[in-house]
Protein backbone atom coordinates (compact mmCIF):
# COMPACT_ATOMS: atom_id res chain seq x y z
CA UNK A 1 0.00 0.00 0.00
CA UNK A 2 1.43 3.38 -0.72
CA UNK A 3 2.39 5.51 2.27
CA UNK A 4 1.53 9.42 2.06
CA UNK A 5 3.35 11.72 4.39
CA UNK A 6 0.63 13.95 6.47
CA UNK A 7 0.54 17.38 5.08
CA UNK A 8 0.68 19.52 8.08
CA UNK A 9 -0.94 23.29 8.07
CA UNK A 10 -0.69 26.01 10.63
CA UNK A 11 -2.84 28.55 11.85
CA UNK A 12 -2.82 31.47 13.66
CA UNK A 13 -5.25 32.40 16.02
CA UNK A 14 -5.17 34.39 19.14
CA UNK A 15 -1.72 35.03 19.18
CA UNK A 16 -1.72 31.46 19.82
CA UNK A 17 0.15 28.20 16.98
CA UNK A 18 -2.13 25.57 16.42
CA UNK A 19 -1.99 22.66 14.37
CA UNK A 20 -3.92 20.77 11.61
CA UNK A 21 -3.23 18.09 9.92
CA UNK A 22 -5.10 17.49 6.46
CA UNK A 23 -5.84 15.04 3.82
CA UNK A 24 -3.37 15.93 1.04
CA UNK A 25 -6.29 13.54 -0.76
CA UNK A 26 -9.20 15.15 -0.20
CA UNK A 27 -7.56 18.31 2.21
CA UNK A 28 -9.98 16.57 5.07
CA UNK A 29 -9.29 18.23 8.40
CA UNK A 30 -7.91 14.94 10.10
CA UNK A 31 -7.61 16.82 13.39
CA UNK A 32 -11.66 16.97 13.65
CA UNK A 33 -12.02 13.32 12.91
CA UNK A 34 -13.04 10.80 15.48
CA UNK A 35 -10.71 8.68 17.15
CA UNK A 36 -7.57 10.91 15.47
CA UNK A 37 -4.26 10.86 17.05
CA UNK A 38 -1.13 12.04 15.53
CA UNK A 39 0.86 9.68 17.87
CA UNK A 40 -1.08 7.04 15.40
CA UNK A 41 1.12 4.69 13.22
CA UNK A 42 -1.44 5.69 10.49
CA UNK A 43 -4.58 6.48 9.84
CA UNK A 44 -7.73 6.00 7.28
CA UNK A 45 -9.06 9.26 6.71
CA UNK A 46 -12.50 9.69 7.19
CA UNK A 47 -13.20 11.60 4.57
CA UNK A 48 -11.81 10.24 1.19
CA UNK A 49 -10.64 6.74 2.91
CA UNK A 50 -7.12 6.98 1.62
CA UNK A 51 -4.39 5.52 4.55
CA UNK A 52 -2.39 8.08 5.40
CA UNK A 53 1.44 7.20 7.08
CA UNK A 54 3.32 8.94 10.08
CA UNK A 55 6.39 9.91 8.89
CA UNK A 56 7.95 8.62 12.33
CA UNK A 57 7.41 5.17 11.05
CA UNK A 58 10.41 4.02 9.49
CA UNK A 59 10.36 1.35 6.17
CA UNK A 60 12.76 -0.14 3.86
CA UNK A 61 10.41 1.30 0.95
CA UNK A 62 7.51 3.24 0.61
CA UNK A 63 5.11 0.33 1.71
CA UNK A 64 3.17 -0.30 5.29
CA UNK A 65 2.68 -3.92 6.10
CA UNK A 66 -0.52 -4.44 8.10
CA UNK A 67 -1.56 -7.44 10.12
CA UNK A 68 -4.45 -9.36 8.50
CA UNK A 69 -5.59 -10.68 11.70
CA UNK A 70 -5.08 -7.61 14.13
CA UNK A 71 -4.06 -5.30 11.63
CA UNK A 72 -1.34 -3.60 13.51
CA UNK A 73 1.71 -2.06 11.34
CA UNK A 74 4.33 -4.46 11.10
CA UNK A 75 6.93 -2.02 10.24
CA UNK A 76 7.09 -0.82 13.56
CA UNK A 77 8.07 -4.61 14.78
CA UNK A 78 11.57 -4.72 16.11
CA UNK A 79 13.07 -7.42 13.69
CA UNK A 80 10.92 -6.79 10.94
CA UNK A 81 11.88 -6.40 7.23
CA UNK A 82 10.34 -6.38 3.92
CA UNK A 83 12.09 -9.17 2.36
CA UNK A 84 11.57 -11.55 5.22
CA UNK A 85 8.97 -13.85 3.47
CA UNK A 86 6.52 -14.01 6.04
CA UNK A 87 6.22 -12.31 9.54
CA UNK A 88 4.42 -13.37 13.03
CA UNK A 89 3.44 -10.44 14.52
CA UNK A 90 4.33 -9.42 18.04
CA UNK A 91 0.88 -8.23 18.77
CA UNK A 92 -1.21 -11.25 18.31
CA UNK A 93 1.01 -14.21 16.41
CA UNK A 94 -0.56 -14.43 13.38
CA UNK A 95 1.56 -15.37 10.89
CA UNK A 96 1.58 -12.62 7.46
CA UNK A 97 2.70 -13.87 3.97
CA UNK A 98 5.08 -10.97 3.31
CA UNK A 99 5.31 -10.66 -0.67
CA UNK A 100 4.36 -7.98 -3.70
CA UNK A 101 0.99 -10.19 -3.69
CA UNK A 102 -0.36 -8.59 -0.90
CA UNK A 103 -0.20 -4.90 -2.00
CA UNK A 104 -2.90 -3.09 -2.68
CA UNK A 105 -3.72 0.62 -4.19
CA UNK A 106 -6.22 1.64 -1.57
CA UNK A 107 -7.52 0.86 1.90
CA UNK A 108 -10.92 -0.07 0.18
CA UNK A 109 -9.44 -2.77 -1.70
CA UNK A 110 -7.24 -3.80 1.38
CA UNK A 111 -10.29 -3.73 3.21
CA UNK A 112 -12.32 -5.86 1.05
CA UNK A 113 -9.63 -8.70 0.63
CA UNK A 114 -8.70 -8.63 4.67
CA UNK A 115 -12.66 -9.48 5.10
CA UNK A 116 -12.71 -12.25 2.20
CA UNK A 117 -13.82 -15.27 3.97
CA UNK A 118 -12.28 -17.42 1.07
CA UNK A 119 -8.81 -15.60 1.29
CA UNK A 120 -5.74 -18.05 1.16
CA UNK A 121 -7.48 -20.97 -0.74
CA UNK A 122 -6.23 -22.33 -3.48
CA UNK A 123 -7.69 -21.47 -7.46
CA UNK A 124 -8.80 -25.43 -7.35
CA UNK A 125 -10.26 -25.38 -4.13
CA UNK A 126 -11.67 -22.02 -4.68
CA UNK A 127 -13.71 -23.13 -7.81
CA UNK A 128 -14.91 -26.55 -6.51
CA UNK A 129 -16.70 -24.62 -3.67
CA UNK A 130 -18.17 -22.00 -5.66
CA UNK A 131 -19.98 -25.02 -7.53
CA UNK A 132 -22.20 -25.48 -4.55
CA UNK A 133 -25.06 -22.74 -5.17
CA UNK A 134 -26.83 -21.53 -1.96
CA UNK A 135 -30.35 -22.56 -1.89
CA UNK A 136 -31.59 -21.54 1.48
CA UNK A 137 -30.68 -20.30 4.90
CA UNK A 138 -30.85 -22.33 8.41
CA UNK A 139 -32.06 -20.32 11.00
CA UNK A 140 -31.53 -17.35 9.84
CA UNK A 141 -27.72 -18.00 10.08
CA UNK A 142 -25.40 -16.72 7.12
CA UNK A 143 -22.41 -19.11 8.43
CA UNK A 144 -24.76 -22.65 7.88
CA UNK A 145 -26.44 -22.66 4.57
CA UNK A 146 -28.38 -25.36 2.42
CA UNK A 147 -26.52 -25.58 -0.99
CA UNK A 148 -26.78 -27.39 -4.26
CA UNK A 149 -24.40 -29.73 -6.74
CA UNK A 150 -25.93 -31.49 -9.79
CA UNK A 151 -29.30 -31.67 -8.11
CA UNK A 152 -28.33 -32.72 -4.81
CA UNK A 153 -28.73 -30.88 -1.29
CA UNK A 154 -25.87 -30.56 1.14
CA UNK A 155 -25.07 -28.13 4.12
CA UNK A 156 -22.02 -25.57 4.00
CA UNK A 157 -20.58 -24.09 7.17
CA UNK A 158 -18.15 -21.61 7.92
CA UNK A 159 -16.77 -22.60 10.67
CA UNK A 160 -14.33 -20.27 13.26
CA UNK A 161 -14.07 -22.71 15.95
CA UNK A 162 -12.58 -26.40 15.09
CA UNK A 163 -10.56 -29.16 14.87
CA UNK A 164 -9.28 -29.46 11.35
CA UNK A 165 -7.63 -33.12 11.56
CA UNK A 166 -11.13 -34.51 12.67
CA UNK A 167 -13.26 -32.81 9.98
CA UNK A 168 -10.76 -34.36 7.02
CA UNK A 169 -10.47 -37.31 9.38
CA UNK A 170 -14.62 -38.06 9.44
CA UNK A 171 -14.11 -36.97 5.69
CA UNK A 172 -12.68 -40.37 5.26
CA UNK A 173 -14.34 -42.25 8.05
CA UNK A 174 -18.30 -42.47 8.27
CA UNK A 175 -19.57 -42.75 11.68
CA UNK A 176 -23.21 -44.31 12.14
CA UNK A 177 -26.17 -41.97 12.23
CA UNK A 178 -23.82 -38.77 11.62
CA UNK A 179 -23.79 -36.61 8.51
CA UNK A 180 -21.31 -37.76 6.25
CA UNK A 181 -18.56 -35.02 5.61
CA UNK A 182 -18.08 -34.56 1.82
CA UNK A 183 -15.63 -31.65 1.35
CA UNK A 184 -12.86 -29.34 4.24
CA UNK A 185 -11.54 -26.18 2.65
CA UNK A 186 -8.94 -24.29 4.64
CA UNK A 187 -9.01 -20.09 4.09
CA UNK A 188 -6.66 -18.10 5.85
CA UNK A 189 -9.67 -17.65 8.78
CA UNK A 190 -12.29 -19.90 8.51
CA UNK A 191 -12.89 -23.53 7.97
CA UNK A 192 -15.19 -24.79 5.76
CA UNK A 193 -17.08 -27.98 5.61
CA UNK A 194 -19.62 -29.75 3.10
CA UNK A 195 -21.49 -32.12 4.60
CA UNK A 196 -24.82 -34.97 4.18
CA UNK A 197 -27.97 -32.80 4.20
CA UNK A 198 -30.40 -34.16 7.03
CA UNK A 199 -33.80 -33.51 6.39
CA UNK A 200 -35.98 -33.46 9.46
CA UNK A 201 -36.68 -32.09 12.82
CA UNK A 202 -34.56 -31.07 16.05
CA UNK A 203 -35.16 -32.34 19.16
CA UNK A 204 -35.15 -28.65 20.47
CA UNK A 205 -38.02 -28.23 17.41
CA UNK A 206 -40.20 -31.12 18.63
CA UNK A 207 -40.27 -30.78 22.43
CA UNK A 208 -41.55 -26.83 21.48
CA UNK A 209 -43.81 -28.38 18.96
CA UNK A 210 -45.59 -31.52 20.53
CA UNK A 211 -43.08 -31.97 23.39
CA UNK A 212 -41.85 -36.14 23.55
CA UNK A 213 -43.40 -39.27 25.21
CA UNK A 214 -41.20 -40.96 27.60
CA UNK A 215 -40.64 -44.23 26.00
CA UNK A 216 -39.78 -42.51 22.65
CA UNK A 217 -37.56 -39.75 24.69
CA UNK A 218 -35.44 -42.60 26.08
CA UNK A 219 -35.65 -44.73 22.71
CA UNK A 220 -33.42 -41.36 20.96
CA UNK A 221 -31.21 -40.82 23.77
CA UNK A 222 -30.49 -44.96 23.26
CA UNK A 223 -29.73 -44.69 19.40
CA UNK A 224 -27.37 -41.32 21.02
CA UNK A 225 -25.81 -43.52 22.75
CA UNK A 226 -24.89 -45.92 20.47
CA UNK A 227 -23.39 -43.31 18.05
CA UNK A 228 -21.06 -41.98 20.75
CA UNK A 229 -20.11 -45.20 21.76
CA UNK A 230 -18.43 -45.23 18.10
CA UNK A 231 -17.10 -42.23 18.43
CA UNK A 232 -15.67 -43.43 21.71
CA UNK A 233 -14.62 -46.87 20.50
CA UNK A 234 -11.99 -45.01 17.66
CA UNK A 235 -8.24 -46.32 17.84
CA UNK A 236 -8.13 -42.59 18.60
CA UNK A 237 -11.41 -41.70 20.43
CA UNK A 238 -13.33 -38.20 19.58
CA UNK A 239 -15.41 -36.64 22.21
CA UNK A 240 -18.59 -34.73 20.90
CA UNK A 241 -18.54 -32.07 23.47
CA UNK A 242 -21.33 -30.40 22.71
CA UNK A 243 -24.62 -33.06 23.12
CA UNK A 244 -28.17 -31.25 23.37
CA UNK A 245 -31.46 -31.05 21.52
CA UNK A 246 -29.89 -28.50 19.16
CA UNK A 247 -27.82 -30.98 18.09
CA UNK A 248 -29.84 -34.38 17.36
CA UNK A 249 -32.35 -34.61 14.59
CA UNK A 250 -35.05 -36.56 14.01
CA UNK A 251 -35.57 -37.83 10.20
CA UNK A 252 -39.06 -38.30 8.37
CA UNK A 253 -38.25 -42.20 8.83
CA UNK A 254 -37.95 -41.65 12.77
CA UNK A 255 -33.92 -42.51 12.38
CA UNK A 256 -31.83 -40.19 15.08
CA UNK A 257 -28.65 -37.96 13.24
CA UNK A 258 -26.20 -36.61 15.95
CA UNK A 259 -25.05 -33.76 14.66
CA UNK A 260 -22.08 -30.81 14.73
CA UNK A 261 -18.40 -31.96 15.75
CA UNK A 262 -17.24 -28.17 15.86
CA UNK A 263 -16.14 -28.02 18.85
CA UNK A 264 -15.21 -32.35 19.32
CA UNK A 265 -11.32 -33.17 20.11
CA UNK A 266 -9.31 -36.26 20.17
CA UNK A 267 -9.06 -37.90 23.42
CA UNK A 268 -5.86 -37.68 24.53
CA UNK A 269 -4.67 -39.38 27.89
CA UNK A 270 -1.80 -37.04 28.70
CA UNK A 271 -4.24 -33.98 29.07
CA UNK A 272 -4.86 -33.09 32.53
CA UNK A 273 -7.10 -29.92 31.04
CA UNK A 274 -9.09 -28.78 27.93
CA UNK A 275 -6.24 -26.32 26.24
CA UNK A 276 -9.47 -24.41 25.13
CA UNK A 277 -12.51 -24.15 27.22
CA UNK A 278 -15.95 -24.63 25.06
CA UNK A 279 -19.10 -25.72 25.17
CA UNK A 280 -22.81 -25.38 25.54
CA UNK A 281 -23.74 -24.05 29.13
CA UNK A 282 -26.18 -26.02 30.96
CA UNK A 283 -25.34 -28.83 29.22
CA UNK A 284 -21.63 -28.91 29.13
CA UNK A 285 -19.33 -31.12 31.61
CA UNK A 286 -17.88 -29.23 34.40
CA UNK A 287 -13.87 -30.17 32.80
CA UNK A 288 -15.40 -28.13 29.82
CA UNK A 289 -15.17 -24.55 31.76
CA UNK A 290 -11.57 -25.64 34.02
CA UNK A 291 -14.56 -26.46 36.67
CA UNK A 292 -13.26 -30.29 36.89
CA UNK A 293 -10.56 -32.27 37.74
CA UNK A 294 -9.25 -33.39 33.64
CA UNK A 295 -9.24 -33.02 30.63
CA UNK A 296 -12.54 -33.82 28.50
CA UNK A 297 -13.45 -37.41 27.90
CA UNK A 298 -15.86 -39.75 27.25
CA UNK A 299 -17.85 -38.73 30.84
CA UNK A 300 -18.08 -35.54 29.29
CA UNK A 301 -20.50 -37.02 26.75
CA UNK A 302 -22.09 -39.16 29.30
CA UNK A 303 -22.65 -36.16 31.75
CA UNK A 304 -24.61 -34.24 28.50
CA UNK A 305 -26.39 -37.22 27.72
CA UNK A 306 -27.68 -37.39 31.19
CA UNK A 307 -28.97 -34.17 30.85
CA UNK A 308 -30.36 -34.80 27.88
CA UNK A 309 -32.66 -37.39 28.53
CA UNK A 310 -33.88 -35.72 32.07
CA UNK A 311 -34.93 -32.64 29.85
CA UNK A 312 -36.90 -34.92 27.24
CA UNK A 313 -38.39 -36.35 30.50
CA UNK A 314 -39.04 -33.24 32.43
CA UNK A 315 -38.68 -30.02 29.84
CA UNK A 316 -36.12 -28.76 32.59
CA UNK A 317 -32.90 -29.28 33.41
CA UNK A 318 -31.75 -31.79 36.94
CA UNK A 319 -31.47 -28.55 38.99
CA UNK A 320 -34.91 -27.67 37.87
CA UNK A 321 -36.46 -30.62 38.11
CA UNK A 322 -35.52 -34.30 38.08
CA UNK A 323 -37.17 -37.15 36.46
CA UNK A 324 -39.09 -40.23 38.40
CA UNK A 325 -38.47 -43.23 39.47
CA UNK A 326 -35.59 -45.73 37.68
CA UNK A 327 -34.81 -43.05 34.94
CA UNK A 328 -33.79 -40.34 37.29
CA UNK A 329 -30.99 -42.97 39.16
CA UNK A 330 -29.38 -43.32 35.65
CA UNK A 331 -29.47 -39.73 35.19
CA UNK A 332 -27.95 -39.19 38.17
CA UNK A 333 -25.23 -41.49 37.49
CA UNK A 334 -24.41 -39.40 34.12
CA UNK A 335 -24.02 -36.31 35.90
CA UNK A 336 -22.54 -36.92 39.08
CA UNK A 337 -18.80 -35.90 39.62
CA UNK A 338 -17.60 -39.37 40.52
Amino acid sequence: MGLLDFLIKRKKDAGAMNFYEFCPRCEANLTLQKGYDNNLSYWVCKGCGEMLINPRVETDTDIAWICDECESMLNEQPGFTEDCGKWKCTECGFVNVIDDSNLYLSDEEYQSDLHNPYKGMSDEELLEIMSYEEVAGIGGREDVVIVANDENLYVKKILSTYDESIYRYFMNNVVRNMPQIYGVYKSNKYLFVIEQYIKGITLDELIKEDGIEPKVAVGIVREVCFTLKELHNLDKPVIHRDIKPSNVMITEEGEVFLLDINVAKWRREEETEDTRLLGTPQFAAPEQFGCGFMASTEKTDIYAVGVLLNVLLTGKLPKEKQACGYAWDIIKKCICME
